[in-house]
């Protein structure tokens, strides 16, 4: 049962798999990142030249890599994203754009009557526990707030 098991994981490991981009080294030319990765789900240009490849488990996964690639192509760094120090990088000013940019698309988007715009939802763990990040967006696209919390899964009242 063991030697299955383990065979079983060399194959899935091989395959092209968001999860790959975390093995992905510096200098890795943009083809191979696709190879080892799968195609993103989608590449954007980068403030100061190089681009973005995106690779989200959103929106029931608690998983976004992002994989920079500097202007002739090749990667420079590679980062799951869905993290509280990156997540404390968002500020008040910043926009929906910056947002889309940094972390790809949210788990959620929802609308409060507390707010008035947008709430972005995104899906993260702390540990084993099971989060939300809420970023609110104002009508002109502008992140007025942002803040975590808990997830409840299976509490009594989803049992109902």
């Amino acid at each position: 049962m063991r030697a299955y098991v383990l065979a079983a994981a060399a194959v899935l490991g091989g395959c092209a798999h968001p999860w790959n981009t975390m093995n992905i080294p510096p200098g890795t030319p943009h083809d191979e990142v696709i190879a080892r990765a799968g195609p993103p789900i989608r590449e954007l240009p980068l403030p100061g030249g190089g681009q973005r490849m995106q690779y989200t488990l959103q929106p029931l996964g608690r998983y976004a890599f992002m994989v920079d690639l500097d202007p002739s192509g090749r990667v420079v760094q590679t980062r799951q994203v869905l993290t509280p120090s990156e997540f404390n990088r968002i500020q008040p000013g910043w926009t929906r754009d910056d947002v889309l940019r940094e972390f790809g698309p949210p788990a959620e988007l929802t609308r409060v009557t507390s707010f008035y715009g947008d709430v972005m939802t995104y899906r993260w763990a702390e540990g084993n526990n099971p989060m939300f990040y809420f970023v609110y967006v104002d009508p002109n696209g502008i992140v007025q707030r942002s803040h975590q919390g808990m997830e409840f899964i299976n509490s009594p009242a989803d049992r109902k």
